[in-house]
């Protein structure tokens, strides 16, 4: 039995096999088991007793499973992906990496995150209202998809939301490059300006003007996305003659917008590349003909701006589920999110069957 940096143990001598179909992770808290065999294939015969954990090697082993249900769902009319549950999943590695293997053994497109970076301490806050606390956990976004940029091969990221105005802008054009370098390009940056004062406070930054802030920090953005070297004299921030490297991959990275606000809808219209509207499709329905009516007076298409859906699975059956989706897709969302948060799930193994659940009961409905 041997160890690997991931804290990872390997109980199998075969070297080829990257995304085992039957097995555990194994780490030095628990053992998590992985997804069954599909039932064309047989577990590897290398394999003791069906449960093994091999590093990431060739797809040699996974081509005739993997590949096949990436495209099948690529070709859908709406981008599937997942919410990451980090507020469940614990701070085990070996957790956060059979999550994120599931997602694309399961075929969805893309991974979203949230981002708080403190929580308030309620003994000391005790008129704090917020969804959000000291002990909810958080996984840093950038960090996160640094690692699991290593773990997969076709899975895309997406923040949604960072809360752009308590960061610096500087620093998160170089964080957000990096993860689309070492990502091949699978990275979109969803930005919000947040509702939580504590974590401005905290950042050091002005939760009064962060609206204003953001929009000046979304064209310093794309110049740093896009030029070798920057010179920019904003309210808050100012380069001279200086710039990131490595750049992305393009040379731009999609920046998304999220909110719920008149001024959050025009901002997507001048600056973003598209909008996460948060909310269920019967409340989104009004926010999005005002989005799309706002585009076509800037003369911007209305179909150029990409819209993420959400499905929350907490409090509902498979009807709702299917249901919500279906509206969705006749608004004309491009991409939807699954969250299975809140919903009474239980460590890795609960949030993995649920989102293979969602995708069998909602794709025929998106691939229609």
């Amino acid at each position: 039995m041997t160890g690997n940096r991931y804290g990872i143990v390997r109980t199998a001598p075969c070297a080829r096999v990257s995304i085992p179909r039957t097995g555990a992770y194994v780490t030095s808290q628990r053992t998590y088991p992985r997804l069954p065999p599909p039932p064309d294939r047989q577990a590897c015969p290398c394999a003791p007793n069906g449960r093994f954990v091999m590093p990431r090697g060739t797809l040699e082993h996974d081509s005739a499973w993997i590949v096949p249900r990436m495209l099948e769902l690529e070709g859908a009319d709406v981008r599937l992906g997942v919410i990451f549950p980090q507020s469940e999943i614990t701070a085990d590695v070996g957790a956060v990496r059979a999550y994120t293997e599931a997602a694309e053994e399961l075929g969805y497109a893309h991974l979203l995150a949230y981002d708080h970076v403190v929580g308030a301490d309620l003994t000391n806050r005790p008129d704090f209202r917020g969804p959000y606390n000291l002990h909810t956990m958080f996984h840093e976004p950038f960090v996160l998809y640094g690692f699991m940029a290593a773990i997969t091969q076709k899975l895309e990221f997406a923040t949604g939301i960072v809360i752009l105005p308590q960061r610096q802008t500087v620093l998160v054009a170089k964080q957000a490059a990096q993860v689309d370098v070492l990502s091949g390009g699978r990275f979109r940056l969803g930005v919000g300006i947040g509702w939580n004062d504590v974590e401005y406070q905290a950042l050091g930054q002005d939760f009064r003007t962060r609206a204003a802030r953001s929009e000046e920090q979304i064209v310093l953005l794309r110049q740093l996305f896009s030029q070798e070297s920057v010179t920019f004299a904003g309210r808050w921030d100012t380069v001279e003659a200086a710039g990131i490297n490595p750049l992305p991959t393009r040379r731009s990275i999609p920046i998304w917008i999220g909110g719920a606000a008149e001024a959050t809808l025009r901002r997507v219209v001048r600056l973003g590349d598209g909008w996460f509207p948060q909310m269920p499709p019967d409340q989104a329905r009004p926010m999005l003909d005002r989005l799309r009516e706002l585009a076509r007076e800037k003369g911007r298409d209305p179909e150029s701006i990409g819209i993420e859906a959400r499905v929350n699975i907490a409090g509902k059956d498979e009807e709702i589920w299917i249901s919500e989706v279906r509206a969705w897709k006749e608004m004309g969302a491009t991409h939807l999110a699954v969250n299975t948060m809140s919903a009474g799930l239980t460590g890795p193994s609960g949030h993995i069957d649920a989102i293979r659940r969602f995708r069998d009961a909602v794709f025929p409905i998106v691939a229609a």
